[in-house]
C-alpha cells in the first residue's frame, strides 16, 4: 500500500523525533555520569585548613584567590598585623568583631580614629587588646591612604613587586616546600617599614601575599588550587 504525501511528511517528521530524544537521552546520561563521578571525587586540601569549619570554608573560598579591590586589601592588613605572635585561626574567629571595631575596613573612618577610640578598643573583648598593634592599624591606615595617592591604588602599589604585575602560582607538592618569606616579601616589608608601617614583617608580609591572593600556594593536588 503506497503512502500519501502526509503520510510520509509524518514518518520523517516522527523519525526526526525519535533521533532528537535518543540524542537528548545521550546526552543526559553523558551529563549525569559526570556529575556522579565528580560527587564521589575525594576532596582534597592543603592540611593546614585542619577539620575546624571556619578554617576549612576560608581555605576554600579566599585563600589564594586574588582580591582586587583595595577595601579587602585594608581588611587583610588590619587582619594579618593582628596576627604578629599569634595563630592565624585566632584571628580569623575575631573577624567580625574586628569588622565592627574597625568600621567595617574603612580606611578613610579608621585613619581619622582617635585616642578616644583607641581607649575604646582596648576595652573590647572581642579584638586582640594590644595597644601598639591598636595604634598601629591608626598610623598604618594614614599610611596606607598615602600608597594610594601616590599609585593609584594600594593594589597598583603591591603588584608592582611581582613579575609582569601578575599572581605568582607555586607548583608544590607538600606543605613543607612551602617558604615563610621569598625575596618579594622582603622587599614589600622593607620598603613598608620605610613608610611607616608596623606589624608588617617579611613573615606577616608573605601570608598576607597568599591570603589575598598575590601568589597561590595551594599545593598541586589540593581540589581548591
Amino acid at each position: 500500500m503506497s503512502l500519501n504525501g502526509n503520510e510520509i511528511l509524518m514518518n520523517r517528521l516522527y523519525s526526526k523525533l525519535f533521533n532528537f530524544g535518543r540524542k537528548v537521552r545521550i546526552k543526559s546520561y553523558i551529563a549525569f555520569k559526570k556529575s556522579s563521578e565528580n560527587m564521589y571525587k575525594e576532596i582534597i586540601r592543603c592540611q593546614w585548613c585542619g577539620s575546624d569549619p571556619q578554617y576549612v570554608d576560608y581555605h576554600d573560598k579566599e585563600w589564594g584567590r586574588q582580591v582586587r579591590d583595595d577595601k579587602t586589601l585594608f581588611e587583610f592588613l588590619i587582619l594579618e598585623s593582628a596576627q604578629a605572635g599569634l595563630s592565624w585561626i585566632t584571628i580569623l574567629r575575631r573577624r567580625a568583631a574586628y569588622q565592627e571595631a574597625f568600621a567595617n575596613f574603612d580606611v578613610d573612618q579608621v585613619a581619622a580614629y582617635t585616642n578616644e577610640h583607641v581607649a575604646r578598643l582596648l576595652s573590647d573583648s572581642g579584638i586582640i587588646k594590644h595597644r601598639n598593634k591598636i595604634e598601629s592599624t591608626i598610623t598604618n591606615a594614614q599610611h596606607f591612604k598615602k600608597i594610594q595617592a601616590e599609585y593609584g591604588s594600594f593594589y597598583d602599589y603591591l603588584y608592582s613587586f611581582l613579575p609582569e604585575k601578575q599572581p605568582i602560582v607555586n607548583h608544590w607538592s607538600s606543605l613543607q616546600q612551602v617558604p615563610a618569606t621569598t625575596v618579594i616579601s622582603d622587599k614589600i616589608a622593607k620598603d613598608m617599614k620605610k613608610r611607616g608601617f608596623k606589624f608588617f614583617g617579611s613573615t606577616i608580609c608573605y601570608a598576607y601575599m597568599q591570603a589575598v591572593g598575590m601568589v597561590n600556594d595551594h599545593i598541586e593536588t589540593c581540589s581548591f588550587k
